[in-house]
């Protein structure tokens, strides 16, 4: 879904998002960035019901489309913008073309995950992977960067891995797609803020999705050859939905880019649980999908920790304006 660029700085609680701007922006400036945050985030939201419709077509299909169709609206962004000396440059970076290889692996992880859970009936541990997933980005800090993290930044850690106990229990299994979801997505904002600033939302999709193409391609060989194809085989709506796939993919991830420019790091932080919050209340109000006592008993737990930790994220700003130091960067 999004990624995240800029070079880390030693001792900031989460690296991974430092792109975001921390000055305050101008109001003009800041009201078309939270128009864009929210476009980015309430369209990442509402993604299980644009695959939905879709059905009959399988996750699979789904996800070998939508590499594909992403390239190519991607390459037609690039020429339009005439950029293409710029992804010329990235190109010849090995360093640059290796790490989106990584990331081309664990975005593909992800896409196939999430289209199978919204397809599966398991859109609420979808959205449970993306409400954890600022912790598990805390996470990782302290495990691959050696940060050191706070108290209150402990106990949001520790609500969650309790949550998926809680949860693991009264399912008797680990919620898999949950973690699947937030470890693949963690580490490819990882990988995205080790990419560096210069590659741009557009570029880093691009190369991502070319390093995909053989897989794509040979996903929908394998459908074909079993003769469950649907492209161009269910009607006009139906093949034009999936022709969409795209540009489904491709927006968000522009407005988001918008968004990051324009926005102070805790406004984008606070706007990124409007997508899981909406993939929530899709999966139980429209997808009537269950949620026993122990499930809200873990959905509880994430969103305390949630809450703890985005008060911690905004009273360590404030701290660090008042002592005139550069604000901690970190998801909220």
């Amino acid at each position: 879904m999004r990624g995240g660029q800029g070079v880390p700085r030693r001792g900031s609680a989460t690296p991974l998002t430092e792109h975001y701007s921390d000055a305050v922006p101008e109001p003009r400036s800041s009201s078309t960035g939270l128009l864009a945050a929210i476009g980015a985030y309430g369209l990442w939201g509402l993604l299980p019901v644009y695959f939905i419709a879709l059905m009959p077509t399988g996750p699979v299909e789904i996800v070998a489309w939508r590499i594909l169709l992403s390239l190519v609206f991607c390459l037609l962004i690039i020429v339009a913008t005439r950029t293409l000396p710029a992804l010329g440059a990235l190109l010849a970076d090995r360093r640059i073309l290796l790490l989106s290889g990584v990331a081309a692996v664990l975005i593909a992880i992800n896409w196939h995950v999430y289209v199978y859970a919204s397809l599966s009936g398991f859109i609420l541990e979808a959205a449970l992977g993306y409400f954890i997933n600022p912790i598990v980005t805390v996470a990782l800090g302290v495990v691959f960067l050696r940060e050191r993290l706070r108290p209150a930044q402990w106990m949001a850690v520790g609500l969650s891995i309790v949550a998926v106990i809680v949860l693991a229990v009264g399912y008797g299994t680990v919620p898999v797609i949950a973690l699947a979801l937030a470890f693949s997505f963690g580490f490819y904002g990882y990988v995205k803020n080790r990419m560096g600033p210069r590659v741009s939302a557009v570029g880093g999709l691009t190369l991502e999705t070319a390093w995909l193409v053989p897989l794509a391609v040979g996903e929908l060989i394998v459908i074909a050859a079993v003769g469950s194809l649907t492209f161009g085989e269910l009607g006009t709506v139906h093949t034009t939905l999936l022709a969409l796939a795209g540009i489904v993919t491709a927006i968000p991830l522009l407005l988001f880019a918008a968004a990051a420019r324009r926005l102070p790091l805790t406004v984008v932080g606070f706007v990124q649980y409007l997508a899981p919050l909406l993939q929530f209340l899709f999966g139980v109000i429209v997808m009537g999908e269950e949620m026993p006592l122990e499930r809200w008993i873990g959905f509880s737990l994430v969103w305390i920790a949630l809450v703890v930790l985005s008060s911690d994220a905004v009273r360590a700003r404030h701290l660090s304006r008042r002592r005139g130091a550069p604000p901690p960067v970190e998801p909220v």
